[in-house]
């Protein structure tokens, strides 16, 4: 391990072998003696890359970068008119397509990496990073499946690096406004808890494509090599790149794995919640044909409906029902919310509520909107000064990429980094539970010939969940979906 890679200002390696050969004797001058408001010594500033320089990714880089506070050396993606902000933003950074190259090339020049490509390349990514002892931040949700999110936690324990995944919500004051709430025993001990979503908003739920289109002129062959990564090869379709990835399990996490670890957030934190007991799910059908459901189990249903279990903790002395909702498909009004509010946030479209023995919160993604109902009281809302005294809350997204930069440069194991709201030690089991729910709407598509030429769906009953161990109990057909096969020369470990 390069002690130097997490230790206070790591990125001095790259900045001393670059002053070395153009002045021997040179010596870095610290910034209190040169003073001037503002100003940032190179040895204070982190060498940053990012893989995947596109859609979130953008934003992900540009708010670590923070206006000139970091560097940015490495730009990583498969699609140069995805990267092309980037690229023209930071046209000193080195561009690459495989990361692969770029984590070896430049392991004593890189300090920390932004993930932000599809969730099938977040896991051996992340992987990548780390064992070169660089720092990383990763999109949500944190990893493709159950096994790569316990990989991550432990790898990032293991290599001393600084974590945390792009659920910027978790670092909303809105959040801690609730834990507030609740730690003050507002609305007691909670038994039952509703999230929501309205997504998908890509195809989803439809036919697999048979149609084979030609690549973009902008990519090739080898390009769409990398895109595929650890996964299944399947051939270029539009349906798979840029965006559309979400729908298709060899890709994507469905409406679970986009906004999960944005709603299911808040109520693992103010709980404190483990890893589920059980779980249980069911699904939308699509009808093209007269009593004849389709069967797309490359593909994540157009809706799914799931309940998980969790037992009592040290926060909430009781069990939890803990209900997920998605395609559009929303809880009903508890009797503590007024029928005309919304429930969620404005619109009632995305939203979680937590029902208590004396009341009930709710809140929007992010943990926006925050509201608290108790019985023969009016609605309460978080004050507008609340975030007063919160760090960093003048930086994008409420400063969550912001503060992982700061406590990179503290290094593993400081203040900083123990701040951080969403370090894998907290997002790698929160991701578990999210990705618990596709692992039993997985299960649920599973199906073999039956009587009469009828499919025998056996995968449709309930789970039961050994955290510890990461497996399935009572069906051992399902724990094909806690990891995945990977690619030669793409192996996570």
């Amino acid at each position: 391990m390069n002690k130097k890679k997490n230790s206070v200002h790591p990125s001095r390696r790259g900045f001393m072998k670059s002053t070395a050969s153009a002045a021997a004797g040179f010596m870095i001058v610290p910034r209190h003696v040169l003073g001037g408001k503002g100003f940032i010594a190179p040895s204070d500033k982190l060498n940053i890359a990012c893989i995947g320089a596109g859609g979130k990714g953008w934003s992900d880089i540009r708010n670590a970068y923070a206006d000139g506070e970091n560097n940015v050396v490495a730009i990583c993606d498969i699609d140069t008119k995805l990267a092309k902000n980037a690229m023209e933003k930071w046209p000193k950074a080195k561009f690459y397509k495989d990361f692969r190259i770029m984590l070896s090339e430049m392991k004593d020049e890189i300090d920390a990496v932004t993930i932000s490509g599809p969730d099938h390349m977040h896991g051996v990514a992340a992987m990548s990073a780390m064992r070169e002892g660089m720092h990383v931040y990763v999109q949500k949700p944190l990893t493709h499946n159950i096994y790569e999110a316990r990989q991550l936690t432990e790898g990032a324990r293991k290599h001393k690096v600084v974590s945390q995944m792009g659920n910027q919500g978790a670092s909303n004051p809105a959040q801690q406004q609730l834990v507030d709430w609740y730690n003050a025993g507002e609305i007691g001990t909670v038994n039952e808890v509703h999230v929501w979503t309205n997504r998908p908003v890509w195809p989803q739920g439809i036919p697999f494509p048979s149609e084979k289109p030609e690549m973009p002129t902008h990519l090739n062959k080898e390009d769409w090599d990398l895109f595929i990564g650890p996964a299944e090869y399947m051939d270029y379709h539009p349906l798979f790149h840029p965006f559309k990835w979400r729908g298709w399990w060899n890709f994507g996490t469905g409406a679970l794995g986009d906004m999960g670890c944005h709603l299911i957030d808040s109520p693992f934190r103010i709980l404190e919640l483990g890893y589920p007991t059980e779980v249980e799910c069911s699904v939308g059908q699509v009808f093209t044909r007269d009593w004849v459901p389709e069967f797309i189990p490359e593909g994540c249903p157009p809706s799914a409906s799931v309940q998980l279990k969790f037992g009592a903790t040290e926060k909430n002395p009781s069990d939890i029902k803990f209900n997920w909702s998605d395609g559009g498909i929303r809880p009903f009004h508890p009797d503590l919310i007024p029928a005309d509010h919304f429930i969620g946030e404005e619109g009632s479209g995305n939203g979680v509520i937590m029902i208590g023995d004396k009341g009930v919160m709710s809140c929007g993604t992010y943990g926006r909107v925050p509201r608290l109902y108790k019985k023969g009281q009016e609605m309460v809302e978080m004050p507008d000064d609340y975030e007063a005294g919160i760090p960093y809350q003048d930086k994008p997204e409420s400063g969550h990429q912001y503060a992982w930069t700061k406590a990179c440069k503290e290094g593993f194991g400081s203040k900083a980094h123990q701040s951080l709201t969403s370090s894998f030690d907290y997002s790698g089991p929160m991701t578990e539970t999210v990705l618990m729910g596709n692992l039993a709407i997985r299960s649920y598509a599973l199906a073999k010939e039956g009587e009469s030429g009828r499919r025998d769906f056996f995968g449709r009953k309930k789970l039961i969940w050994d955290g510890d161990n990461m497996k399935v109990t009572n069906f051992e057909e399902a724990n094909q979906f806690v990891g995945r096969p990977y690619r030669d020369g793409w192996k996570l470990i």
